[in-house]
């Protein structure tokens, strides 16, 4: 590696304005990061690691001949022209996008999503969310419209829900933040159908009640597929909650929701 270091070092510092600006970015000392460009010292272990993460680099690739070195981060460079500069959590979610599926596509469009409610147990909520395509990553919005379960209370609580959507080794894995309040994260994975037509996607979703405890919990989840072009005032009619004896929702769909009960504030999954 010490052959090579110090040349692929400054190939990688040449992405930035200045090589003041990427040791302040690194947090490391302008005297001694001189002396990696210099060649007179190798970093140690953490500071290798810092580097090569801070630049998207594999430790292996920082010491290859420098030849080799510019072809690959020039090829890097040309898929994403900005890659050098993201920081470790937009790589993340950079490397999340190369590696999803296109089979997602056949995915888009509006469902229903039918739980177990997170803060009211024993009542089955409905909410209506939208996979698109958003340039090359794929977004999503969730809606609930939940009234209070208590007789006599007509007080609705509405919620708008934004993510991101991944096809990974056939799960789809959706991440959402509540957008109103942005107090909140939930994730939810779904078991992609394999059939012609898209009816019904099952699958877990996990997040935290409304309650004032906030507790985390996990419930059983069913996707009904209701097409690409809707009546969305007519889908958005449906959000609420359901008693879960109610016969507004079929046999099916409660059947795979199966049962769920509250244990020390969490959903056990029957």
């Amino acid at each position: 590696m010490r052959e090579f270091f110090p040349a692929n070092l400054k190939q990688l510092c040449r992405h930035y304005r200045s090589t003041a600006e990427v040791c302040r970015r690194l947090k490391i000392s302008r005297g001694q990061f001189n002396k990696y460009l210099s060649g007179r010292s190798l970093p140690a272990a953490f500071n290798l690691k810092r580097i090569c993460d801070f630049f998207g680099l594999e430790e292996y690739e920082i010491g290859l001949p420098t030849e080799q070195f510019v072809n690959l981060i020039g090829a890097r460079s040309n898929q994403s022209s900005t890659s050098l500069e993201l920081t470790p959590a937009q790589r993340a979610i950079e490397h999340l996008e190369q590696q999803s599926s296109h089979h997602i596509r056949a995915l888009l469009g509006y469902y229903h999503e039918y739980y177990y409610a997170m803060s009211d147990p024993g009542f089955i909520a409905c909410s209506l969310v939208h996979i698109r395509q958003s340039d090359d990553c794929f977004i999503y919005e969730r809606r609930e419209r939940l009234q209070s379960s208590i007789p006599g209370v007509e007080d609705l609580d509405r919620s708008r829900y934004k993510g991101v959507a991944y096809y990974l080794q056939d799960r789809l894995f959706l991440i959402d933040y509540e957008s109103l309040t942005s107090n909140e994260i939930s994730q939810t994975i779904l078991i992609p159908s394999f059939k012609s037509r898209i009816t019904r996607l099952n699958g877990l979703k996990m997040g935290v009640s409304a309650c004032d405890s906030r507790k985390p919990v996990c419930s059983r989840v069913v996707w009904h597929f209701l097409g690409v072009e809707i009546d969305q005032q007519k889908a958005y009619s449906r959000l609420g909650l359901y008693r879960a004896d109610t016969e507004q929702i079929d046999g099916d769909l409660k059947e795979r929701l199966g049962r769920a009960q509250i244990v020390d504030g969490l959903f056990q999954i029957a």
